[in-house]
């Protein structure tokens, strides 16, 4: 049975580098075994601003957690906005807290690939950090690769087609690992199930 990955990411800007992006790394996925799914910029931008009192969900909503609670992996990429990610994609994130109290609690037991596209390296480098810190929070596991693109460096061609050979590895790097977790992770004994059952509380 071929893994579910979902790309979450991208900008309000109609194929922005990020987007352009996250689609190499779920094609690389794919070519890997996945099945995938996107939700782009322009699908997060229709999500209202995440707030805890509030437990009403609109379809978007709703359909992004669904996909999520049935992901196998997952691959995220934002754009780097004075060192850390953008509100769009923390705002879809913060609405995985609708995830708590599944039996897979938040990302438990799904790899999380992390791409950051930013111009310049210093942003890219704690935005990174701030991503799989939040991937942590949320009991993922980062990718041991996490992309980071420079966009003051030309990346793609008109046609989208990556022209940037060091980047591109990355992205193709991103997606495979994604998969080759979720693979194993899928193949573990019933003990090891039975080990990892859920207690009766969550922690906060």
């Amino acid at each position: 049975m071929r893994p579910l990955v979902v790309g979450i990411g991208g900008s309000t800007r109609t194929a922005s580098t990020g987007e352009r992006a996250l689609r190499l790394a779920l094609q690389a996925a794919e070519e890997a075994g996945a099945n995938t799914r996107i939700y782009s910029g322009s699908f997060l931008a229709r999500l209202p601003v995440y707030g805890p009192e509030n437990p009403e969900r609109n379809r978007e909503q709703r359909e992004l957690v669904d996909a999520v609670r049935c992901a196998d992996g997952l691959i995220l990429a934002s754009p780097g906005y004075h060192g850390g990610i953008s509100g769009l994609v923390k705002n879809a994130l913060d609405l995985l807290e609708d995830l708590r109290d599944d039996r897979r609690c938040y990302l438990e037991g799904r790899a999380v690939g992390c791409i950051i596209t930013s111009s310049g390296w210093q942003t890219i480098g704690s935005a990174l950090a701030g991503m799989r810190s939040i991937i942590h929070a949320l009991r993922g596991w980062p990718t041991p690769l996490g992309a980071g693109l420079n966009t003051a460096e030309k990346l793609f061609d008109a046609t989208g087609t990556c022209i940037h050979q060091a980047a591109a590895l990355q992205l193709a790097t991103v997606g495979r690992q994604v998969v080759e977790f979720a693979q194993k992770w899928s193949a573990r004994s019933p003990l090891q199930e039975m080990q990892n059952e859920p207690s009766a509380g969550h922690l906060s």
